[in-house]
């Protein structure tokens, strides 16, 4: 295939290529948004091995129940409301890894975005919330801590 033909292509087919460069631009930003966003996407096995090797702080961002139903065991709960950078489980963690967890991911990532704009340099989100952590076959703790 040359270029004449792939210009020949596209203009028998406009909307073709037209979702094709827009889902081609849509995958360029994406990428690059979460190269520069500043905060690290943590695996299941990830997470446990930081949690293995000590200092890591797990912040469970989720509604008191759900935390109750069943958390990663080492973790704190903390409401999205209530938390932020001078929250008293990470205001002196500045260079310590601070690990976010949430049932969706949308309230961590907003958390871990705040964390690094006040300077935090080691701020992970677990990929994925519980549920990744589930799926990999990992236990949850019942109750509060």
């Amino acid at each position: 295939m040359n270029y004449e033909e792939l210009l020949a292509f596209a203009g028998r087919n406009p909307m073709l290529s037209m979702a094709l460069v827009g889902l081609t631009v849509a995958i360029i930003v994406t990428e690059v948004r979460r190269l520069f966003r500043g905060f690290k996407s943590l695996k299941p096995a990830e997470l446990t091995q930081l949690m293995n090797a000590g200092g890591a702080i797990v912040v469970d961002l989720s509604s008191s129940s759900d935390f109750e139903k069943g958390h990663i065991a080492g973790s704190r709960n903390v409401q999205p409301s209530q938390f932020g950078p001078e929250h008293k489980l990470v205001a002196k963690a500045q260079q310590s890894p601070v690990v976010l967890v949430c049932r969706s991911g949308n309230a961590s990532e907003t958390a871990a975005k705040a964390l690094k704009k006040a300077g935090f340099t080691q701020v992970n989100v677990l990929d994925g919330g519980i549920p990744a952590w589930q799926q990999a076959e990992l236990p949850l703790v019942k109750g509060r801590n």
